[in-house]
């Protein structure tokens, strides 16, 4: 009795030992991340049954689709959405506040970097590098499991957008330069362009559609295709996928954000990035079946935020909508605090960016001015303006009125050193016109689920087929990977992993 017991425990044990090196010990060979700039969710079905079954469709029918994948900070920018996706994080621990952004007083780009050269061209397109982010990335995590013997490596049209998302400790990270028609990067991650990026460069130079659009090539569906274009060169040159260590590709598309911006949501230009989109991400695709295999790759895509309708479309249709401009808004505030005042007080302003009202705290405590009674000036004038639901004190957001779900987001959003001191809201569909779109164009930033709500799509590696309906966040993706792949999560990640797909 005692021996049949020896043996059943012994089975049991071994079993669980085979189990647990399974689990443990099988990987994918390379993840890649792909994320379509300015991406609204309800394209996928929009477009489906325009899209090829190699692209868009493949990913939906072959994979898994989190149809709830809202954005839980404020504001919805392109920056911090790539950089909140990779870091599984938000702006109050990750750091990027923004496109730009202040840091103690001081504007800068997100990845503005004056230490580092370009290299690649002549010019300054390549003075930038991720030095400002604050906290590790999916590729980060994944060098320092592997000892940093996995690569990583960034690519997209914009410089933000390749830097961010492969992290600080990434091999490599290229972006466009537009006005010399070809990918660059900058010293902080290598002295001169590998062969294959030279090669892709040359191409290029003989692109006659390429060279001839150079600055307003964002505004093409082309720009899609070069993207395309790096990203599989990279995945050949670097051999991606054929090591002893886990590798990713972090790919973004930002072609479609360039042309929301210009003309809006609805209309030929925005269907044409997005069939030529579906187009290339087959390439893509079928680019790794053919060197890591179908099976053994871990794709997921997602979007960096959505965009809304254009406003006076919106008023075509008897919808609510409307313009609200920074500039003019910053000229309203400045009138204000004047009249309660009275002083010439234009440079108790900063700036206003997405929303946010930075002020000088330097000239505040330097002209013994009381920055409480400033703040109250500001929120009250904003409160009685048109078409504004809320103006909150950063500081006192905790105890705000505002609904739970926008004070949950105000303070994900918000880094004491870089987010500035006050925020608004506009009522649904009034949105900043003027900085960063057209007439007939359109903008993000908003908590409202035409910015928040995005795509997510995970396909191959150990994914299973299926949908759920169920709230996850953009944050929720990266620990997904990170359980996935078995390793840490980034170390400022707040997100949870999507159990539906890592069971």
């Amino acid at each position: 009795m005692r021996k049949k017991l020896f043996i059943t425990l012994s089975l049991f044990a071994c079993a669980l030992t085979t189990y647990a090196q399974a689990f443990f010990g099988e990987k994918p060979k390379l993840v890649v991340g792909i994320v379509v700039d300015q991406m609204r969710w309800d394209y996928l079905s929009r477009y489906y049954d325009q899209f090829t079954d190699g692209g868009f469709k493949r990913l939906i029918n072959d994979g898994y689709s989190c149809n709830n994948c809202l954005i839980n900070y404020l504001p919805t920018i392109t920056a911090i959405g790539h950089t909140s996706v990779y870091t599984g994080s938000t702006p109050a621990l990750h750091g990027i506040c923004g496109n730009n952004f202040y840091i103690d007083g001081h504007k800068v780009y997100c990845t503005q970097d004056d230490s580092v050269e370009t290299v690649g061209s002549t010019s300054n397109k390549g003075k930038e590098s991720p030095r400002n982010l604050l906290a590790t990335t999916i590729g980060d995590q994944l060098r320092l499991h592997t000892d940093f013997q996995s690569k990583v490596i960034g690519v997209s049209y914009k410089d933000r957008a390749a830097i961010l998302p492969a992290g600080r400790s990434a091999n490599a990270a290229y972006w466009l330069d537009t006005k010399n028609s070809c990918f660059v990067s900058s010293t902080y991650y290598m002295k001169e362009l590998p062969d294959w990026a030279k090669q892709v460069n040359d191409r290029m130079a003989k692109n006659k559609e390429v060279t001839t659009l150079r600055d307003s090539i964002g505004f093409n569906p082309l720009c899609g295709t070069v993207t395309t274009d790096m990203a599989i060169a990279a995945l050949q040159g670097e051999k991606l996928g054929m090591g002893k260590a886990t590798d990713m590709l972090c790919v973004s598309y930002s072609q479609t954000d360039v042309i929301g911006h210009e003309w809006g949501t609805r209309g030929p230009r925005t269907d044409a990035a997005y069939l030529q989109l579906d187009k290339d991400l087959a390439r893509l695709l079928t680019a790794l079946d053919q060197q890591v295999g179908k099976s053994n790759y871990l794709v997921f895509l997602t979007a960096d935020h959505g965009g809304a309708h254009n406003w006076k479309f919106m008023q075509d249709h008897k919808l609510n909508g409307g313009p609200w401009h920074d500039e003019q808004g910053r000229m309203d505030m400045e009138a204000a605090l004047e009249k309660s005042l009275g002083n010439d007080l234009e440079a108790v302003i900063q700036d206003v960016l997405d929303y946010r009202v930075f002020l000088n705290h330097q000239y505040i405590k330097e002209e013994g001015l009381d920055l409480q009674a400033i703040k109250q000036i500001i929120i009250e004038h904003l409160l009685s303006s048109p078409n504004v639901n809320y103006a909150i004190d950063f500081e006192q957001a905790t105890n705000s009125s505002v609904p739970p779900l926008l004070r949950d987001r105000i303070l994900m959003g918000y880094h004491p050193r870089r987010s500035g001191d006050i925020i608004f809201i506009p009522e649904p569909g009034y949105y900043d016109y003027g900085s960063w779109s057209s007439p007939v164009g359109t903008t993000h930033g908003e908590w409202n689920p035409y910015d928040a709500h995005i795509p997510l799509l995970f396909m191959g590696w150990k994914i299973p087929h299926g949908a759920t309906s169920r709230e996850v966040h953009i944050t929720d993706i990266a620990p997904t990977v990170c359980q996935l792949l078995h390793i840490q999560q980034p170390n400022a990640c707040v997100g949870e992993a999507i159990t539906e797909i890592t069971k």
